[in-house]
């Protein structure tokens, strides 16, 4: 008979072993949890640096990686020039030594076609300059008998004169009675200047305005080239007064283009800051506000104010009753405007906002599927508009054209948003970006409702891009009371550029007795009225 099998012990565990195991496996899983929330805190880092440099290096750098823009970082200086000519080359990405080793040494970017040679503008005088050839192509190497000239080879190549300043004498003619004493002596009248008693001509006062508001040249730049050009050493507040005289003559002229656009129904809205120094801040200038408000085809007013509150836009459209178009500004809440009037927001704010985001997510190499979808969507809403413009359609038939194609985008993209914001984060940058236009829904949407409306305010933003460029160049003004002249003159500059009026011969015009002009005349004055009056 075979003996049982006594069962095996039961294995004893250390309880001290078991102790030190169970401590181990908590501090193991403790790691893990803090280098994954590491992991995502390295990530979210690296995805606001990268949104910082492509601030700072412009849209361009938006096609950089992440090493190249850390290229540029590591430069003392880095020019325009230098971001083009970066963002054109392959991307610098890490490769291993094989496909290092198997790459084509020449870039595999395909090559632009060169446009050709620019024709320059047909109205332009043409000054011919006969290069003659030498004396030895005059005579016949053969027979030694004078040549002729059987023809020219032509190029045109554009030239400038240089810029030729004199000094006019305004002299006044004297006249008297040489029989009579009664009369006495008779003066010719005054010459009707826009500053007074200046040294400065009209057109040395306008070119100032051009080249500071047009141009970004700051007046102490333009003071240092009369004195390297002409030896002539003027003050600099001299210039700034007569600059500073232009805008308080156009004041009343920007009045009449105020009228005009509050007349119209449909004004787009947008602010921007510049800085202001100030007697009670030391140091540093107060942010201060230009606030620009136009419309197609219309006008351009800016308002200079000392704040961003909401009080300002209150103020300007306290009888409005159109429609409104901005950004998502709070400050353009539902209590702005008369009763009735309509606020509408810009979809290309909303379609940025998803572009920062597909951005962000594409430098950890996951893709977002969802905002390219919106942005695609976005897209094929712009398309329609601009396929009205590529057309000339009028407004009516855009509309029509929107009638038949958004609806069914709109739909698509309300319903992507919904699921997105179920399943997003609501602080990552898709999540802010479902949030920011699902909260302006109606207000982004309601173009279907009103033809007149754009898609975007980005006509409002160019309108300030002089503003923008210039901050870089003269930085700030120079105190809270030349502010209101100075958006006088870049409303004046803007409306020309919009309803293009050459803005020279406009301010020629215009500025000499402006100051003798009544207010009810001023709308004969505005930029809208010299196209009128140059279109007959």
């Amino acid at each position: 008979m075979t003996p049982a099998l006594k069962p095996s012990p039961t294995a004893v565990i250390d309880p001290v072993a078991d102790a030190i195991i169970t401590q181990l496996k908590q501090e193991n899983e403790s790691y893990r949890r803090t280098l994954a929330l590491s992991e995502l805190m390295i990530e979210r880092l690296k995805q606001e640096l990268r949104l910082q440099r492509i601030s700072k290096y412009g849209k361009r750098s938006e096609t950089l990686s992440d090493l190249q823009l850390e290229l540029l970082d590591h430069e003392p200086a880095v020019s325009s020039e230098e971001i083009v000519a970066e963002s054109e080359r392959d991307p610098l990405a890490e490769a291993s030594n094989e496909e290092t080793k198997n790459a084509p040494a020449h870039s595999q970017k395909g090559r632009h076609q060169h446009p050709g040679r620019n024709q320059l503008p047909a109205h332009l005088e043409r000054v011919e300059k006969i290069v003659a050839c030498t004396p030895a192509q005059c005579k016949c190497g053969k027979c030694g008998g004078e040549t002729r000239v059987i023809g020219y080879e032509e190029a045109e190549v554009l030239d400038i004169k240089p810029i030729e300043f004199f000094v006019t004498v305004l002299k006044r003619e004297k006249r008297a009675c040489g029989s009579c004493i009664q009369l006495g002596v008779q003066t010719a009248a005054t010459v009707e200047r826009i500053v007074p008693k200046s040294i400065f001509s009209d057109a040395v006062v306008i070119d100032f305005v051009v080249k500071k508001y047009c141009d970004a040249l700051p007046l102490f730049r333009q003071r240092a080239m009369l004195k390297r050009d002409l030896g002539l050493d003027v003050a600099l507040t001299t210039i700034n007064d007569a600059v500073l005289r232009v805008g308080e003559l156009l004041i009343p002229a920007v009045d009449a283009i105020k009228r005009d656009l509050l007349a119209c129904d449909y004004i787009q809205a947008d602010e921007t800051p510049v800085g202001v120094q100030t007697p009670d801040k030391k140091g540093s200038n107060h942010r201060a506000y230009f606030w620009q408000y136009s419309s197609p085809a219309r006008g351009v007013v800016f308002d200079f104010e000392m704040t961003r509150s909401g009080e300002v836009p209150r103020k300007f459209f306290k009888e409005f009753s159109g429609i409104l178009q901005t950004d998502g500004y709070a400050g353009y809440g539902d209590d702005v405007g008369a009763k009735g009037m309509i606020h509408a927001c810009c979809m290309a704010h909303a379609r940025r906002k998803f572009i920062e985001a597909v951005k962000v997510r594409a430098t950890s190499k996951i893709p977002d599927a969802d905002s390219e979808r919106v942005v695609v969507l976005m897209d094929a809403l712009f398309a329609i508009d601009r396929e009205a413009r590529e057309q000339r359609m009028s407004i009516e038939d855009r509309d029509a054209l929107r009638q038949q194609r958004a609806p069914a985008l709109l739909e698509e993209l309300h319903t992507l948003l919904i699921k997105m914001k179920v399943e997003l984060l609501p602080r990552s940058a898709a999540g802010k970006a479902v949030f920011y236009t699902l909260t302006r829904w109606e207000k982004l949407t309601c173009f279907l409702q009103h033809p007149v409306l754009e898609l975007s305010t980005n006509l409002a933003e160019n309108s300030m891009r002089p503003i923008a460029i210039g901050r870089r160049n003269w930085l700030h003004l120079g105190s809270k009371e030349a502010g209101p002249k100075i958006a006088a003159i870049f409303s004046v500059i803007e409306s020309c550029r919009r309803l293009k009026v050459p803005i020279r011969k406009y301010l020629a015009e215009v500025l000499p007795g402006m100051a003798d002009r009544s207010i009810q005349t001023m709308d004969n004055f505005t930029p809208a009225a010299y196209a009128a009056k140059w279109a007959r």
